[in-house]
């Protein structure tokens, strides 16, 4: 993918946003920083129209494209090093052990996740279901690639300030399941 002239203006960075749900987050991130240009991923035509929504509110459609498709079809697309900042809010935790192998982090994700980001960059992630965030917890520390959480339950972060409430997370909290939010930092290669 040439990233030359994908937006019509120069920005300083590029951060992309996999699942991006209803848009809230990432139209939060487009509105609150104006020098950034951002790829949104989102399969489902409902997020994709909600966040076209918000932007269109805020009159800030120049600086997003989006990919509606499965991001991992993107991913080996985009050149090494080509991402100042990653989130993944709330992905499907795919609950049940048959369905594992559906999940969005595993080695392979994690490996082109490490080979997009920049050096010193982060990775956001966050979710309400604790058997996934064990998962995470896991796979991140195995792949080497980032530094962050450790793995004891508990021993995580919390929200980052530029980061809104979400409609996923609204519903976890109503359901009483508090969310996790794990911010890792690509290891410089």
């Amino acid at each position: 993918l040439e990233l030359n002239g994908l937006f019509p203006a120069p920005v300083r960075d590029l951060w992309l946003e996999i699942g991006f749900g209803a848009g809230e987050h990432l139209a939060h991130q487009v509105r609150t920083n104006p020098d950034v240009g951002f790829i949104g991923c989102e399969p489902f035509v409902q997020g994709v129209a909600g966040l076209l929504r918000h932007l269109e509110a805020d009159g800030t459609s120049g600086r997003v494209r989006i990919f509606p498709d499965d991001a991992r079809l993107l991913l080996d697309r985009l050149p090494d090093a080509s991402i100042g900042r990653l989130f993944v809010l709330f992905p499907d935790p795919w609950p049940k052990n048959r369905h594992h192998k559906r999940r969005l982090i595993d080695a392979e994700t994690l490996a082109g996740f490490a080979r997009i980001l920049k050096d010193g960059t982060e990775f956001r992630w966050a979710s309400d279901d604790m058997d996934y965030v064990e998962w995470t917890l896991e796979r991140v520390a195995a792949s080497g690639a980032f530094s962050g959480p450790e793995q004891r339950s508990g021993d995580w972060p919390s929200q980052p300030a530029d980061w809104p409430e979400t409609r996923y997370e609204q519903k976890a909290r109503a359901a009483g399941r508090a969310p996790v939010f794990l911010r890792y930092v690509r290891i410089p290669r």
